[in-house]
């Protein structure tokens, strides 16, 4: 009866539909005359108003799996409660030995992390401490960028391309003599976009000489086959080749906080050497992990749950005149029609959460894959809020 009032509440709120304003296509990235940009094209906008995220129908704003953790996770994390009182180190040790299994390395190339953005901070601060700059596209996530700019670096940005994917040639082209790093998140974000994966594979052979390449595959696991998308491979061939994935998304444990980088055993202890790597991990999130790592059907079903989402909120954002592009992840993004804090603030209201981005100053909507009865909430509330 609770889902059928949520439905009910909204519906009541829908305009008789006399039809919609003209919705905005897609702008290419790329339309810039010049290949770097001053700014980044990306800037997201935050809320100016009050909400209560307890108060949600549908938490659409934070690239969560609705679905986790997996039930057999969720008994690991309970029964290790009682092991609260002593270090993990030796599940950290079992887990790093069961990733290396996976990517195909020995231990040594593995370094643990509490969430991949942690790891790709630490690589930041290791980077540079000395300056220099750092190559990523743009838009993508920022974190490592940002973190990197507050040790003294500069960024150099490439736009992405007409397609949305990473400019290979245009990133390889900006690495000079100053360049500590270059920065891949494939797929990306917030674009939900994905670049070529023998093309990415060719670059980071030709790149990793002149600087280690950090790919970020925070996503990857929602590709149909997502392994043979991956770059860990060439970390086993002995590239200088940093891949980072994450317990946060398909396994379904944001807030359990565990991710893990693969690299060359030099790259790993350069961090290392300066920090100690599983303290600030605690032995629930490790139990689970290692729980998780088990649960393959658990995360099969995961993608094709996300998947079903993903295909019927594109589909409905289609038919209402919008054009999404095409999304490889968990969320799916879109330019709206109408200004980005009015919209958010109108969605709230309804109980949905969702992000706003101004991309080259144009207002778009990212919205998270939650359950489908979430998405049906969401397209409900979207049809109101824009009539």
């Amino acid at each position: 009866m609770k889902t059928i009032n949520r439905r009910n509440w909204i519906k009541s709120s829908l305009f008789t539909l006399g039809g919609l304003a003209v919705a905005p296509s897609i702008p290419s990235f790329a339309e810039s005359k010049s290949t770097f940009a001053s700014k980044s094209a990306l800037r997201e906008e935050l809320p100016k108003f009050p909400f209560n995220e307890a108060r949600m129908f549908a938490r659409l704003n934070a690239n969560e799996n609705p679905y986790g953790p997996a039930p057999k996770v969720i008994q690991a994390i309970s029964e290790s409660l009682v092991l609260g009182n002593r270090y993990g180190h030796g599940d950290a040790f079992t887990l790093i030995g069961m990733i290396a299994e996976k990517e195909g390395v020995s231990p040594d190339h593995i370094m643990l992390g509490p969430g991949s953005s942690d790891l790709l901070e630490k690589i930041a601060f290791v980077r540079f401490m000395q300056g220099g700059n750092v190559v990523s596209a743009d838009p993508s996530y920022m974190s490592l960028i940002h973190t990197a700019q507050s040790m003294g670096a500069t960024w150099k940005p490439v736009l992405l391309t007409a397609d949305h994917a990473h400019d290979l040639d245009a990133m390889a082209s900006a690495v000079d003599g100053e360049t500590k790093l270059v920065y891949v998140c494939n797929p990306n974000n917030p674009t939900g976009s994905i670049t070529n994966s023998s093309e990415l594979r060719d670059f980071c052979k030709t790149v990793s000489p002149k600087a280690p390449v950090f790919v970020d595959e925070a996503y990857l696991e929602f590709l149909e086959d997502p392994e043979s998308h991956s770059m860990v491979g060439l970390v086993a061939e002995g590239h200088d080749v940093i891949v980072a994935r994450t317990f946060s998304k398909i396994h379904g444990m944001a807030g359990l906080r565990i991710g893990y980088i693969v690299a060359q055993p030099e790259r790993i202890k350069s961090i290392t050497s300066k920090v100690r790597s599983t303290m600030g991990l605690c032995v629930t999130s490790l139990k689970g992990a290692i729980a998780s790592m088990k649960e393959q059907e658990f995360l099969q079903n995961c993608r094709t749950l996300n998947a079903e989402s993903r295909n019927f909120v594109s589909k409905e954002i289609t038919s209402l005149g919008y054009e999404d592009i095409p999304s490889h992840t968990s969320f799916i993004i879109f330019p709206i029609a109408m200004e980005g804090q009015k919209f958010m603030k109108s969605m709230y209201e309804k109980g949905v959460g969702i992000r706003v981005f101004n991309i080259h100053e144009k207002p778009w909507c990212r919205v998270s894959m939650g359950t489908m009865e979430e998405m049906e909430i969401f397209v409900e509330s979207f049809i109101a809020v824009t009539a």
